[in-house]
């Protein structure tokens, strides 16, 4: 077997995980295509590494401000905030980019820093020079995404990348837009920078993914903590400047929200434009990407990580380009391609990841229409004395268990340290684990408390059938 593989955005989550796959297998031939300036993928530069940096300086006057035993809260520095997460993703990208320039120093890789380009199915075009790899790999990532409103061109709209690099703000603005980037960027805006924030949610709550409780008890928390204007079940309708600069938007309720500034973080859209998929028999759209990460319409090209609008988070991404790279090599030895399938495993920052959102597995919602008679505790943070010790009594957990087997089928949590107990739960829920054989004891007074809680009660209900 020999074959030659074409990655286009080599620099990416995606791309350097199908790269660090394919570049120690004898008898492949890499070419990593990049136009990146200065390259080191959305992720490190512009998405997940950067908003927790950022967050972390809100994160730290939140709890000051809600701490009585500590004197007046300081203001934020946005100029040093900003400062510091620059210097520290300059780390951060530069250590992807030396892996990737190391693998380019073998005999087998090429790495070209230009835009690519198909020209037909088989060839590309990166700048003057032509590929015709047996394979290719779309890495390309996503973009923001912004709405079809009217009147949105004529006005100013600041996203998640112009926060993060932000030093000044007004006094106020209104959020389109109460996703994964909303839930994070917004708190940011209130806490650090210090502005009247109006959010526009068009459902009755956020967390779409989460049972009900969990959206409510997050409105609870940045209405009362962060002062937070949540407009819930209400529709943008237009948007116009202001006579002063500002903007005005309609909402179709009949209200209108007047700020000085409009956010929209509205989402991503895969990076597509300008790579030239008109010149091949690939159509973008629902479901042109099969779970194999295989283009439904060209079966040697493959697209992985936010690039095929699956699932645009960083560590779907690798493990999707994991995937990629195992299928890749098992059609060119003609052998079976297995789909990527995964656990359903997300963290969020909300509450500016003071009260961090987790889900790992199952909701109750989705284990019952899965038809799973189940086993479900929930539990308050105020219920274990350790979130009222560290001054974060807010939020819950909530765990769901197979009535049959005693299966751990998943996790929500809402609350401090949720991130943190995802792994363990992770490792809980992925290897079936039966809830009656999990160790209930943590280290005394620690926040894994709640999961102790969660077991014993989920146990318990067990017992009682």
């Amino acid at each position: 077997m020999s074959i030659h593989v074409a990655i286009v955005g080599a620099y990416g989550s995606a791309g350097t995980a199908v790269a660090d796959r394919l570049v120690e297998v004898s008898d492949v031939e890499l070419t990593l295509v990049d136009d990146g300036d200065p390259g080191g993928g959305l992720c490190i530069l512009r998405g997940c590494m950067p908003s927790k940096e950022v967050l972390s300086a809100g994160a730290h006057r939140f709890q000051a401000r809600h701490d009585h035993r500590v004197g007046e809260a300081p203001p934020v520095d946005l100029d040093a905030v900003v400062e510091t997460k620059d210097e520290h993703i300059a780390n951060f990208a530069e250590h992807r980019r030396s892996a990737v320039h190391g693998w380019a120093e073998r005999e087998d890789v090429t790495l070209l820093r230009d835009t690519a380009r198909f020209v037909d199915d088989h060839t590309l075009a990166v700048g003057d020079e032509t590929v015709e790899p047996d394979y290719v790999v779309v890495a390309t990532g996503s973009t923001v995404n912004l709405p079809d409103l009217p009147g949105i061109d004529d006005v100013d709209v600041m996203t998640s990348a112009d926060v993060l690099d932000a030093t000044e703000f007004p006094d106020s603005g209104v959020v389109m837009g109460f996703g994964y980037i909303g839930m994070e960027m917004v708190p940011y805006l209130s806490e650090a920078a210090g502005m009247d924030i109006t959010v526009i949610e068009h459902d009755a709550r956020p967390l779409d993914e989460a049972d009900p409780a969990f959206g409510d008890a997050a409105l609870d928390i940045y209405r009362e903590e962060l002062g937070i204007d949540v407009r819930t079940e209400v529709y943008e309708e237009r948007i116009a400047e202001t006579a002063d600069g500002g903007v005005a938007l309609d909402l179709d309720d009949g209200s209108t929200v007047e700020a000085d500034q409009l956010f929209c973080f509205t989402g991503r859209k895969p990076t597509l434009d300008g790579l030239g998929l008109e010149n091949t028999a690939i159509e973008p759209g629902p479901d042109w990407v099969a779970d194999t990460m295989q283009a439904r319409d060209a079966d040697h090209v493959f697209v992985a990580g936010d690039a095929n609008g699956k699932e645009p988070i960083l560590h779907v991404a690798k493990e999707q380009g994991h995937q990629t790279a195992a299928n890749i090599l098992a059609d060119a030895r003609g052998e079976s391609m297995a789909p990527y399938e995964n656990v359903h495993h997300h963290v969020m920052f909300s509450g500016l990841g003071v009260y961090p959102f987790a889900r790992v597995g199952h909701s109750e919602a989705s284990a019952r229409e899965a038809d799973y008679d189940v086993v479900v505790a929930t539990r308050e943070a105020s219920d274990d004395g350790v979130f009222k010790t560290k001054d974060t009594p807010e939020g819950l957990a909530r765990l769901v268990v197979d009535r049959s087997d005693g299966t751990v089928l998943g996790y929500q949590g809402l609350h401090y340290h949720a991130d943190v107990m995802a792994k363990t739960m992770q490792v809980v829920v992925e290897m079936g684990l039966d809830v009656r054989e999990v160790p209930d004891r943590s280290y005394h007074p620690t926040t894994p408390e709640i999961l102790d809680g969660l077991l014993r009660e989920c146990a318990d209900g067990l017992a009682d059938d």
